[in-house]
């Protein structure tokens, strides 16, 4: 794919989907910047795993999704470190589930901050050196909820809605710069974002997680399985594939079927 000796930042990827994109990246031979929350002894052990395995700088900044301050020293730090950005992948997010009338104000807040504004935050820092070197990737993990809606899931569709919309608007100002911007609408992943939505369904519903978990798909996805988190991050490596160049504001969706409906 020519991804050796480019340097790919990934947010929110510590786990699940974040890591299974900075995994792939980091086999192609791109150097990693990782960002997240976790353990910080377990995600140093992530990060000198990565870079022995795969022979990459991988590295790690822990910058808080909701400060614009810290998402653009996530940046310049990625850059400094490996002398450029070429791949953004905007990951980060977290959910929340109630009826609006009821939704806390504060879940609101922190969710558009990071699933949406931090999107922003990150696209305005890395395109500058993107567009001067010729060539970049910006890829937005958005989601099905992008696409339609689900109850009392208010602030996470309007985001991702959001984050759909922000790729259509980058791509047209990214057109004939080197630099691409498109979106990746899984649906169900099994991450821990989702088992937890998982758990708290069996608990409340009085059933098996594995009835929760066939329940949940059953809504929604007629293909009864969850897309893989290595499935989006190959998706992901596509969109930085030279097939993938004359691709704009597109939203590649893998949901077994729930947009099909």
């Amino acid at each position: 794919m020519g991804l050796k000796g480019k340097a790919a930042l990934v947010t929110g990827s510590t786990s699940g989907i974040g890591l299974a994109v900075a995994r792939a990246f980091a086999a192609e031979g791109c150097d990693v910047m990782l960002n997240g929350l976790g353990d910080s002894g377990a995600i140093e052990r992530l990060r000198a795993e990565l870079a022995a395995e795969f022979g990459v700088r991988a590295r790690y900044h822990g910058a808080d999704m909701t400060r614009p301050a810290e998402i653009a020293d996530l940046v310049a730090t990625a850059e400094r470190e490996f002398g450029r950005v070429d791949v953004l992948v905007n990951n980060a997010g977290i959910q929340h589930v109630a009826p609006v009338e009821s939704f806390p104000v504060e879940r609101w807040d922190a969710i558009i901050a990071i699933n949406l504004s931090a999107a922003f935050h990150g696209v305005r820092a890395a395109l500058p050196g993107m567009k001067a070197r010729g060539w970049g990737r910006l890829i937005n993990i958005a989601s099905t909820h992008g696409l339609v809606a689900s109850a009392q899931k208010t602030a996470y569709v309007a985001a991702k809605h959001g984050i759909l919309g922000l790729t259509k608007a980058v791509a047209l100002e990214c057109a004939d710069t080197g630099v691409t911007c498109n979106a990746i609408c899984p649906g169900w992943v099994l991450t821990p974002l989702v088992q937890a939505q998982i758990d708290a369904r069996a608990k409340a519903q009085g059933v098996s997680v594995d009835q929760a978990r066939r329940a949940l798909l059953g809504e929604k996805q007629p293909q009864l399985q969850f897309t893989k988190p290595e499935q989006i991050a190959a998706l992901a490596l596509f969109l930085c594939s030279d097939v993938a160049a004359n691709m704009q504001g597109a939203q590649l969706v893998s949901d077994g079927g729930w947009t099909a409906q």
